[in-house]
């Protein structure tokens, strides 16, 4: 909802858990390992892997730091890194570091740490966000750049370039709710970009309840899927004759195989039950629909708008906006190209790599890492993603599950406003180490081996996000803080009563009538990339009356100002009248609580 204080003791509960999990998880990678089915011998990484996990054998250093909000990233022949940064109202339209969105860095000493680090290209000054997709071709590099891709030619004896860029690509499409551009260049200069969609479902009005899809989905002509243009060229425009194929919602991730397969990614729909809560619940949209691994074929439709693919059911099934069912009707869904690979629902996978290198063992050559942004999407469920998974290729499928190579990325927290970092792009240098970047703080590590070379495939030692360590809960750790056990200090708004309060405060986080207050807001409800903080004392829409409260509550947030997602009525919950007046309740109380404290 776009209307708060978190279940701190909720979260020691599942700390515990969570622990006990782990131990168990931790005694049977031990046993693994022994029977020889992973690294055996134990490595000890100088640095503590700049704070994330790796499997045994695997060391991760950090080879730069806040370099702002850092996308994707390519490697040159010479092993210079060149990355790029975006900026705007996906982050808030924070200011962001000074000079150009595009970076080059490069390690001189040899230390796995860049020691150069030059920033050029456009600016703020000269308009420009910055974006998403890099490149690099026969010596020149390539660089989204709001609408346009360009490309810069990189002089022999200069690490960044020394004339104006040419535009290759103009035109695509910036509007909606995916405005990247992530692209990828074969061998032979096919460039290929993906166009995310305007929407989340293509309905009639986007992300509201009950609102069913247009037919036809109009946006498929200039959204949702693949373009193909030639990085030879220049001055080409963006138009819906260079579709290469359909069908998908929010691709990002882009990678060749050894057989010259190009495979991408999909970002599975959001909002299931808050669209359509007569046909699920809250827990199957946390874990519906997959996120997917394609394998992309001129000409396919991977299904989007009108289908989703169910993971458990091994299947594309028909969307409700479509005449869907809640899961069981298949319809036109069966015409539609299945994934190769699915994972776990709004984890949001934002880059891909295939791995070519030698210098990791063979179990990891030829398969495919993808760098899981995190989830937003899944209350009253956990949030999920935030790492890096690995998932064994072969012959253009899938041969086994993935397992999470590394993890730990977000910290205590694992939420969107919250996280330390969130992983959002991969490059392999030429002696086969694996970057990985992060668009939060704009933190790039640095991946290599140093076990025994005929180890398997393994997973990653799992972190548990607890309320303990940094960053800690604003009301500190003492048993009395946060949740019901506090309800007492909260003040009630005129009219209301402490009952009404705290059932609001259960509906927040999800423990009644299906709220899903804490998917956008957090669970802290310190706010996010998809929703305000709703602790401040200040409110986006309304004047903070209780009465404005329920009003926003019940009516929605069609178009919020400064933030992704609309706020369908009642949050896209099932709630009645009185559910509506105890989460507005909740929500003034936890506002004024915040306010009067800090006076």
């Amino acid at each position: 909802m776009q209307v708060s204080l978190h279940r701190w003791q909720h979260w020691r509960v599942a700390a515990v858990c969570a622990t006990s999990l782990f131990a168990l998880l931790s005694a049977g990678v031990s046993a693994f390992a022994q029977t020889g089915g992973g690294a055996a011998r134990a490595t000890s990484c100088p640095g503590g892997n700049g704070g994330i996990t790796l499997p045994s054998g695997f060391c991760a250093t950090v080879f730069a730091d806040n370099l702002g909000h850092v996308r994707h990233m390519v490697v040159a022949p010479s092993g210079a890194l060149y990355v790029i940064t975006w900026s705007g109202r996906f982050y808030h339209n924070a200011a962001p570091p000074r000079g150009g969105f595009l970076i080059a860095l490069k390690d001189d000493k040899g230390n796995g740490k860049a020691d150069v680090v030059r920033r050029f290209g456009p600016g703020v000054a000269q308009g420009s966000t910055g974006g998403t997709g890099i490149g690099f071709y026969n010596g020149v590099l390539y660089a989204e750049q709001n609408d346009k891709i360009i490309r810069y030619a990189l002089p022999a004896d200069s690490l960044v370039p020394t004339e104006p860029p040419q535009i290759v690509v103009s035109g695509l499409p910036l509007t909606g709710d995916h405005p990247m551009h992530p692209f990828i260049i074969d061998a032979h200069g096919h460039l290929y970009v993906d166009i995310g969609s305007a929407t989340n479902s293509c309905q009639i009005t986007n992300r509201t309840l009950n609102s069913p899809g247009h037919r036809p989905c109009g946006e498929l002509r200039t959204r949702g899927g693949t373009w193909l243009y030639d990085a030879n060229k220049t001055n080409q425009r963006f138009s819906p004759a260079g579709r290469y194929v359909t069908g998908l919602r929010n691709g990002e991730g882009f990678g060749f195989d050894s057989s010259g397969r190009l495979f991408a990614t999909q970002h599975g729909r959001d909002q299931l039950s808050q669209n359509w809560p007569r046909l699920y619940t809250s827990q199957q949209s946390a874990r519906q629909p997959a996120e997917e691994l394609v394998v992309l074929q001129q000409g396919a439709d991977y299904g989007w708008p009108e289908c989703y693919y169910d993971r458990f059911q091994k299947k594309l099934v028909l969307a409700p906006e479509y005449g869907g069912d809640g899961g069981k009707a298949v319809g036109v869904c069966a015409q539609k190209t299945e994934p190769v690979a699915a994972f776990p629902g709004h984890w949001a996978p934002n880059d891909l790599l295939i791995y070519s290198g030698t210098a990791f063992p063979a179990a990891y050559q030829g398969g495919a890492f993808i760098a899981f942004h995190g989830s937003w999407n899944r209350a009253p469920e956990p949030q999920g993603g935030y790492n890096v998974v690995f998932q064994p290729l072969k012959d253009g499928k899938a041969a086994g599950d993935f397992v999470v190579f590394a993890d730990g990325f977000a910290g205590a927290i694992k939420e969107p406003g919250r996280a330390k970092f969130r992983p959002t792009g991969l490059a392999q240098g030429p002696d086969g180490a694996l970057y990985i970047s992060d668009d939060v703080h704009g933190r790039i590590w640095r991946v290599t081996y140093r076990g025994p070379a005929n180890a398997s495939v393994a997973a990653a030692p799992g972190v548990v996000a607890a309320s303990g360590g940094e960053p800690g809960p604003p009301e500190g750790v003492n048993p009395s803080a946060g949740g019901a056990a506090n309800l007492g200090a909260l003040p009630v708004p005129p009219g209301s009563t402490k009952q009404e309060v705290a059932l609001g405060d259960r509906i927040y986080h999800g423990e009644a009538a299906g709220g899903t207050c804490g998917g956008c807001h957090g669970v802290d409800a310190r706010g996010g990339p998809q929703g305000p903080p709703l602790v401040s004392g200040h409110y986006a829409v309304g004047n903070g009356s209780f009465q404005s409260i329920k009003q926003v509550v019940a009516d929605g947030v069609p178009h919020p100002r400064g933030y992704e997602v609309p706020m369908p009525p009642k949050g896209g919950a099932p709630l009645t009248d009185s559910d509506v007046t105890a989460v507005s309740a909740y929500v003034w109380a936890i506002g004024h609580h915040r306010a009067r404290h800090r006076r």
